[in-house]
């Protein structure tokens, strides 16, 4: 009796500890990913709201509204970051929504095949630009409330194909005097998967 009641004791512990993990698996299961398609491949990136909330619900927002169909890279630097989401094949600007609240302090941090939000020099001012890091950007990282740059996913699938936009010919192109690939990179579709 007494090794059946142990067995039971041991069988209890387990599952009580496979329940809380699940929660935890749960999770990082339940973070939403999104597809971009573009002429160079295809690759996913996951978002993490729990992370940077208004962030993802802003750029979320613009992935259901089909706002990065039809845009490029228009700034690749290839030991640094290649930059998209505002500009047609054409570098006319699109229109964007009002900018959102910097969520740089997050504890995410600018590492290679992280997703951020581009901005300009006022902390609160990102748009629909994102940028993923080909390397880790430690200089982009928040020292305080006010500025760094705001990580908030991660390229799960499909480095390879940032590995290419990073190596495309870049030079003058739209408004831009350097850093513009000569041939377009376009995101032919940004679609949320999950």
């Amino acid at each position: 009796m007494m090794k059946q009641r142990n067995t039971w004791s041991r069988r209890a512990v387990v599952t009580g500890l496979a329940m809380a993990l699940l929660p935890a698996a749960a999770m990082a299961d339940a973070a939403p990913k999104v597809k971009f398609q573009t002429s160079m491949g295809d690759f996913v990136v996951e978002v993490y709201p729990d992370k940077a909330p208004k962030t993802v619900e802003n750029f979320l927002q613009y992935v259901k509204s089909k706002h990065y169909d039809g845009t490029i890279f228009h700034r690749v630097i290839p030991n640094f970051m290649v930059q998209g989401g505002g500009y047609t094949t054409k570098f006319d600007e699109k229109i964007m929504r009002p900018p959102i609240v910097l969520e740089a302090n997050n504890g995410l941090k600018n590492d290679a095949g992280t997703i951020a939000m581009a901005r300009t020099m006022d902390p609160n001012s990102a748009t629909s630009q994102f940028f993923i890091n080909v390397k880790d950007n430690l200089a982009l990282n928040a020292r305080g409330n006010a500025d760094g740059y705001a990580v908030f996913g991660r390229v799960v699938s499909g480095m390879d194909t940032i590995q290419k936009i990073r190596n495309v010919p870049t030079g003058p192109g739209g408004p831009f005097p350097t850093d513009a690939p000569q041939t377009p990179v376009v995101i032919n579709s940004a679609t949320l998967v999950k």
